[in-house]
């Protein structure tokens, strides 16, 4: 039997590695070598981190990207099951956060908000897959 992934291709990668505390709080530290969260809510992105940036019918403006980076990660830790399903709407309303805090207009974020609330779940689902 073997594990595998389908490529996915990334617009964006880290040319610096990032960290952001957020309000997640596993048991142990999650993750792997490009991305990881500690017991005390600490993300870590580390240089050379790709992601595919704000996604579906929209732009991608720099008010957009940090809130999308922190997004993708956090999604990625759901498909890969370090983390819960139930942790994608705290993905969704942080991605709103950050976006306002960044000066996205609060139009715009809600917009933004119910676009991955009601498109998003099927990026949370599972990509390894098994063989035979």
């Amino acid at each position: 039997m073997i594990l595998y992934k389908k490529r996915r291709t990334y617009k964006y990668t880290m040319v610096e590695s990032y960290s952001r505390k957020v309000k997640i709080y596993p048991p142990n530290k999650i993750g792997n070598n490009f991305l990881y969260l500690t017991e005390e809510g600490h993300l870590f992105l580390s240089e050379g981190y790709s992601w595919d940036g704000p996604s579906g019918p929209t732009i991608d403006t720099k008010n957009f990207m940090e809130g999308s980076l922190v997004h993708d990660a956090l999604y990625q830790l759901i498909r890969e099951q370090y983390l819960e399903r139930k942790h994608r709407k705290y993905a969704d309303e942080l991605l709103r956060e950050m976006c306002v805090n960044d000066g996205m207009s609060r139009i715009r974020a809600f917009f933004v908000y119910w676009g991955v609330r009601l498109f998003g779940k099927k990026h949370t689902k599972p990509d390894t897959l098994k063989a035979p």
